[in-house]
């Protein structure tokens, strides 16, 4: 019988004074199983630009707001980061989220919830970076830019920053159930508490 003993850091408080923590534990486990494939999400871009530049030669998905998430026709990520992220060979994916596009549009209207913010509800019951590390990897995996059969690390935080980081398969959106979150690297102890938006 096989076994593998990892290690897993529990963050308090959560957030962004995690991030170069979160980076550096990710970098390490991703050297010890030979992993590639790097992803994580970003608002402004800083998390992008310092993944991008720790995982310089790896394939670096820095995964976006859509464009009009805050208020229509703007992109938060800005300029001068979106150029530091491409320089340091990392790649960038702004589209539709995967727990949160048409769904969202009919909470909104109709003040319900649909099965893709259910799902996102699921996974925030671990932590909010989990859920994003999750949702991340079947945007990345729909464009294109990582594979299903072959294990990725993602990033990702509460708010701001970082302070989350999983081992996972990842799933194109059409096969979400056979996503897998193989390992925890990181994550906060005591998650946010989001309100019932």
């Amino acid at each position: 019988m096989a076994e593998t003993i990892a290690q897993t850091v529990y963050f308090e408080p959560w957030g962004e004074p995690n991030t170069e923590r979160t980076l550096q534990l990710a970098k390490a486990r991703a050297d010890q199983l030979g992993i590639k494939d790097i992803l994580v999400a970003t608002t402004r871009g800083e998390v992008g630009r310092k993944a991008a530049e720790l995982f310089r030669g790896c394939n670096v998905v820095v995964v976006t707001h859509v464009q009009g998430f805050k208020q229509p026709d703007h992109q938060e990520l800005t300029p001068e980061n979106r150029s530091a992220i491409e320089a340091a060979g990392g790649k960038i994916l702004t589209t539709t989220h995967a727990f949160g596009s048409i769904g969202r549009a009919v909470r909104f209207r109709m003040n319900t919830y649909q099965l893709d913010e259910i799902i996102a509800y699921t996974l925030r019951n671990f932590c909010e970076g989990l859920k994003v590390c999750a949702e991340i990897a079947v945007m990345a995996a729909d464009a294109g830019l990582v594979r299903t059969d072959k294990e990725v690390v993602a990033i990702a935080g509460t708010n701001r920053g970082a302070d989350t980081s999983v081992v996972l398969m990842p799933a194109h959106t059409t096969d979400f159930f056979n996503l897998r979150i193989l390992e925890i690297i990181c994550k906060p102890r005591m998650a946010a508490r989001k309100s019932n938006q």
